[in-house]
């Protein structure tokens, strides 16, 4: 019998949560079993061509008897212009199918802080690896902490992992969005290449055993700051930086929303499970639902093989997300509001994606719909069959609600100071340099998954003491949830690296900028005037806070070839066409 011994691999870039791709940036793969290279270039949508690579026969991967790695290794090194360097080491191919690399690249901080480099290590035997848990981890089903204040199941828009054992305080937490999460954990515990009933009922239990966490609020009910861990002693495996299996993917674009509890119950089910093969427990076996699948199981009767009675439920809420599935597919001929639904959000979508074509919000599914919906599928990964299902529907509902959320940011801007705040501010505290710092965080928690998202209150209170810390870990400051010298420093620094690369619309100070005027408004505008200087012919300047002569004559330039008062000040008008023109860049 033929082996099949191909696989495909890409790479897909975007900074913002998804938001935004990014187009032009290297990589370079580098195969451990042929010590090759190759290198590549992402296109307007942040994506590289499809890789072909060579895997271990795929029959390997389908015997739980084998003792070997049933997958073939590459490492990765990722640059682009104003982001953080990236290399990963480990990425799995399998025969047979597909997967890809869903990276959010880092904008690199101004000033100081600049780093040098992301390294993300994919454990060599990271599948199937899940030991048996610690007594103190999971609980019983129904014990749920007095104080919980849930009252009814919903699919959070993000979920905070701690990236160790729950007692490792040193260790960081991200904070991803759901349905990665469950993508990721599923890459991380099972085999692609399994019967996909099996893939289906693994990930039921995945999203339940998440779900559980969450509704009974275990974690934070014990004084935690986060929902769940990536310790597999205590709960799932989620391994940051690595690839995601396309066939995992696409299944958890449909089945998210969903989970299993006991009948009349309203908690989803502690599901628990191991790999049984090296580890047996009292949940499901991941080999024995393989078994299970080859003999014509349902998903739902291999969920019922090892946990009884239970049943499969939707949750009826999608925290963040605009509006639900209608229930049924939409294709060419269909017509009403949700169709107009999909076709407003697509058009907004395409604002972000100029790969996806533009079409009539109409409320007619016609060919353009159609042409459009292929090319979002394209793009995310999707069956490109152009037809709306449960999968594409939450995809690009998901999709919408990152760039809507990034584009509402403008709106929450808070200016820039003249002089950065040297105080202490702290738990307790609030007022406009709270709402300064609240505005920092929550721009960084959209292009960093390891700052969570905060409102902007002007109240420093729990929710924003965690995003501090989450941010003071990342950074390698002092992680006391307190903003000193230290903390602003930092704050400042990656916020513009922000501005910079996204071209994030940062407001008017309020005061003209002219020869002898110095601070972080000065340094924004030259990193501005430099992008633009790339395809415009304005002089090249210093970027070092300082309106010297050199920042006079960009300005002027500038002013020129935009038809304003030529004085070489950056006043409101000025202040204004810049920001719009780097965003154009």
């Amino acid at each position: 019998m033929a082996m099949n011994r191909s696989a495909t691999l890409v790479f897909q870039l975007s900074t913002g949560r998804e938001a935004r791709p990014l187009p032009g940036a290297g990589i370079t793969l580098h195969s451990r079993d042929t010590g090759r290279s190759v290198s590549f270039v992402t296109d307007a949508s942040g994506r590289t061509p499809p890789i072909r690579v060579c895997a271990p026969p795929r029959e390997e991967s389908l015997d739980p008897s084998f003792s070997g790695v049933p997958y073939s290794l590459y490492d990765a090194h990722i640059e682009a212009d104003g982001f953080v360097p990236v290399t990963i080491r480990g990425i799995q191919s399998f025969a047979g199918e597909e997967s890809v690399v869903p990276l959010g690249m880092d904008p690199q901080p101004l000033g100081r802080d600049r780093e040098e480099e992301r390294v993300f290590d994919i454990p060599e035997n990271g599948l199937l690896t899940t030991p048996e848990r610690q007594p103190e981890g999971p609980g019983p089903e129904d014990d749920v902490p007095q104080g919980r204040v849930l009252t009814e199941v919903y699919i959070p828009r993000y979920i905070t992992v701690h990236l160790g054992a729950p007692s490792n305080a040193s260790a960081q937490n991200v904070t991803v969005d759901f349905a990665y999460y469950i993508k990721n954990v599923a890459s991380s515990e099972i085999y692609p290449s399994w019967p996909e009933n099996a893939i289906r009922a693994n990930i039921y239990a995945q999203i339940s055993f998440a779900l559980n966490r969450i509704f009974t609020e275990w974690y934070p009910s014990r004084g935690y700051s986060f929902n769940i861990t990536n310790n597999t002693g205590y709960d799932q495996y989620y391994v940051p930086g690595r690839n995601i299996f396309t066939n995992i993917s696409r299944i958890v674009d449909e089945i998210f929303t969903s989970y299993i509890r006991r009948p009349g119950a309203l908690n989803p089910l502690f599901a628990e499970y191991c790999n049984g093969s090296s580890v047996s427990c009292s949940g499901l076996s991941q080999w024995g639902t393989v078994s299970l699948a080859q003999q014509g199981y349902t998903p739902l009767s291999i969920l019922r093989y090892f946990y009884g009675n239970v049943e499969l439920v939707q949750a009826r809420q999608v925290r963040n997300i605009e509006s639900s599935y209608p229930g049924s597919s939409l294709s060419m001929g269909s017509r009403g509001a949700a169709v107009r639904t999909i076709q407003r959000q697509l058009q907004r979508i395409r604002r972000n994606y100029p790969a996806i074509p533009g079409l009539s919000v109409d409320g007619v599914f016609g060919s353009d719909t159609r042409a459009a919906v292929i090319a979002f599928q394209r793009i995310f990964n999707l069956t490109q069959d152009g037809i709306v299902g449960r999968g594409t529907w939450n995809r690009i509902s998901n999709i919408y609600v990152a760039v809507t959320r990034l584009a509402e940011l403008g709106g929450e801007s808070e200016p820039l100071p003249d002089n950065r705040p040297s105080g202490v501010i702290r738990q307790g505290d609030r007022g406009s340099t709270v709402r300064l710092a609240q505005y920092f965080l929550r721009v960084i928690a959209n292009y960093y998954n390891s700052v969570r998202p905060i409102a902007i209150d002007g109240i420093f209170g729990a929710d924003t003491k965690n995003a501090v810390t989450d941010f003071q870990k990342r950074f390698n400051l002092s992680a006391d949830g307190i903003i000193g010298p230290a903390t602003w420093n930092s704050l400042y620094n990656v916020f513009l690296g922000i501005a910079n690369t996204s071209g994030l619309v940062v407001p008017y100070p309020g005061t003209l900028l002219r020869e002898g005027s110095r601070g972080d408004n000065v340094r924004l505008m030259q990193e501005y005037l430099r992008a633009i200087g790339q395809r415009y012919p304005i002089p090249w300047l210093a970027v070092d806070g300082i309106f010297g002569s050199g920042t006079r004559q960009a300005v002027i330039a500038f002013q020129r070839l935009s038809g304003l008062t030529q004085d070489g000040i950056i006043g409101r008008n000025t202040w204004d066409q810049i920001v719009a023109t780097r965003l154009l860049i």
